[in-house]
């Protein structure tokens, strides 16, 4: 897939993706590559240049945005610590499989839409928890009616082996695939962990900008990063990510788990168009 496009019109769509990718960053704790992955393969990317120059982006967009969830006391620093320290390893490997995968990058990108899509379907089918707001709703324990869901009350579930499992297939995630290990993440954070949504969102964030780190490093001394791509997008995620956690914060949680939803929902079907279409 190729465009012709002069320079400086080329840097100002990359720098508007890039915006776009730190909204959905900071909004979904995905890293937003699900964004400026298919948007630089539209500008004229390959698809091993559209996996490894969306990596160092993810870092300035997720400390942007977990700045203001920390903010909001909505990171759970043991989350992050055990999920990055396993997933950091786990990403190098992920980065040199990339160039073993069969497909010239193609495969890796289907793969891509169908984790998205695994993502829109478990966040949106997961137990939700009432706002605190929400003082009138049934207690579970009394209605019948809320048989099987999930009690608000339960503890979340931080054992260290969790989060390590968590945490080393999130990194292989990152490094395959460029797109950080969040939408794996805010899944299981929110269903196995028992995060309320909000903290999964959080949490998720800290985490893809440190998986996203090693990654970088590996892609760039394979020669997968164009930088004529990675620097406006680092650049332009930035503002684009405060804007982002700050429209999450501000949701229920019900309206962000839906959001979340959706909005991965509709992008793996794109995505997956697209790259169909590429290997016909």
């Amino acid at each position: 897939m190729s465009v012709f496009l002069s320079e400086p019109l080329q840097t100002i769509l990359v720098l508007i993706a890039g915006f776009f990718t730190g909204v959905l960053s900071g909004m979904f704790g995905v890293g937003g590559a699900v964004v400026s992955t298919p948007a630089i393969r539209a500008l004229g990317a390959t698809p091993i240049e559209a996996i490894g120059s969306t990596l160092p982006s993810i870092v300035p967009s997720a400390i942007s945005g977990s700045l203001r969830y920390q903010r909001e006391g909505l990171i759970h620093w043991r989350v992050v610590l055990w999920t990055a320290l396993v997933g950091c390893s786990a990403a190098v490997g992920g980065a040199l499989l990339a160039d073993v995968v069969p497909g010239n990058g193609h495969l890796l990108m289907i793969l891509t839409a169908v984790l998205l899509a695994f993502t829109a379907y478990r966040t949106g089918q997961s137990p939700k928890r009432p706002d605190p707001a929400d003082a009138e709703e049934p207690d579970p324990h009394e209605d019948p009616d809320f048989a099987g869901v999930e009690a608000p009350e339960l503890p979340a579930r931080m054992e260290w082996w969790r989060l390590a499992t968590i945490g080393l297939a999130a990194g292989l995630l990152s490094g395959l695939l460029g797109v950080g290990g969040g939408i794996l993440m805010v899944p299981l954070f929110a269903g196995w962990v028992r995060l309320p949504i909000k903290e999964a969102v959080g949490c998720s964030l800290a985490c893809v900008g440190i998986l996203a780190v090693p990654g970088t490093i590996t892609h760039a001394l394979l020669g997968h990063i164009d930088w004529a791509f990675a620097l406006p997008l680092c650049v332009a995620v930035i503002p684009g990510a405060r804007v982002g956690a700050h429209l999450a914060i501000r949701s229920s949680e019900r309206g962000l788990r839906l959001s979340v939803a959706i909005v991965l929902g509709t992008i793996a079907i794109v995505y997956a168009a697209g790259e169909v279409a590429a290997l016909v």
